[in-house]
């Protein structure tokens, strides 16, 4: 994968605005070293043959700001994406999104629906409650791995490939040179370093999302990686059943980066399904 396209900023992001058609916004996840174009470069070009392709660098990672977040921690990254879109005059977008990035969507669905065309995830842990929910270590894991990461002697290459082929990928013999040069080079970022050190959290306040999915209305797409290394596919079958117009798909042979594994695949399943939403928002009889 190439280094990324040359940026821009507005509202305290720093974001890549490629193609042109329907907007459509696609939010990364919160793995160490993580932007939009470590998680979304493989399958950038593919989408933006025939849509406006939006991706930030979600606020405290990459090249946007590192702010502190107090209170509800979903709340905040959901009005300050809504913030991103006003200024880049967005009234109605598709979002794509991985994990963390996924999380933020499904939140600012149900508070901004009129600002949300359809919903793509993947690997995303927005309930902790109920029969499927996630066990108290899956919960942890990512954040413990964080923790690890940036702990002992500090990042180094050989964590950060360690860290992707244990937790994101699913055959990590495959991992590019490429990108885990992009994600070790950005974590050693000051301001994400002292993010990861702080004692507090300057994440915000965890946030559980049952009540918010029951308000979505947007169509959504959960993708998710049959051997995904946080949580089984039950557990996105819980949260389709959970949104109103909600749908499931489960891609073989890859985990939670199913994007980067498999671009090709994943490009086809989503822009069928971005597709059929953009026939059926055209039809005043759905």
């Amino acid at each position: 994968m190439s280094n990324a396209p040359e940026g821009k900023y507005a509202e305290g992001y720093h974001y890549l605005d490629l193609g042109s058609g329907p907007d459509t916004v696609f939010l990364h996840g919160g793995g160490p070293g993580c932007t939009g174009w470590s998680d979304f470069g493989p399958v950038a070009g593919l989408f933006a043959e025939q849509r406006r392709v939006l991706i930030p660098d979600i606020l405290q990672y990459g090249r946007s700001d590192k702010v502190r977040i107090t209170g509800p921690m979903w709340d905040f990254h959901a009005a300050r994406t809504i913030a991103l879109l006003d200024s880049l005059g967005v009234e109605r977008a598709d979002f794509v999104c991985n994990s963390w990035g996924g999380t933020i969507a499904l939140d600012l669905a149900a508070n901004y629906p009129s600002r949300v065309r359809s919903l793509v995830v993947t690997g995303s842990m927005p309930v902790f409650y109920g029969p499927l929910a996630p066990l108290p270590e899956n919960g942890r894991r990512g954040r413990n791995a964080r923790d690890a990461y940036y702990g002992g002697e500090g990042p180094t290459r050989e964590k950060m490939r360690q860290l992707i082929t244990r937790l994101e990928w699913y055959d990590g013999d495959r991992l590019p040179a490429a990108t885990l040069e992009l994600r070790y080079r950005q974590s050693l970022d000051e301001g994400e370093r002292e993010l990861a050190a702080m004692s507090d959290s300057p994440r915000g306040e965890w946030q559980d999302l049952t009540a918010e999915l029951g308000r979505i209305q947007a169509p959504t797409l959960f993708i998710w990686g049959r051997e995904d290394a946080f949580l089984t596919p039950d557990y996105p079958m819980m949260l389709a059943r959970m949104v109103r117009h909600g749908n499931l798909h489960v891609m073989d042979h890859v985990s939670h980066h199913l994007q980067e594994e498999q671009p090709e695949r994943f490009h086809a399943i989503v822009a069928a399904f971005l597709a059929d939403v953009a026939r059926r928002d055209g039809d005043p009889n759905k």
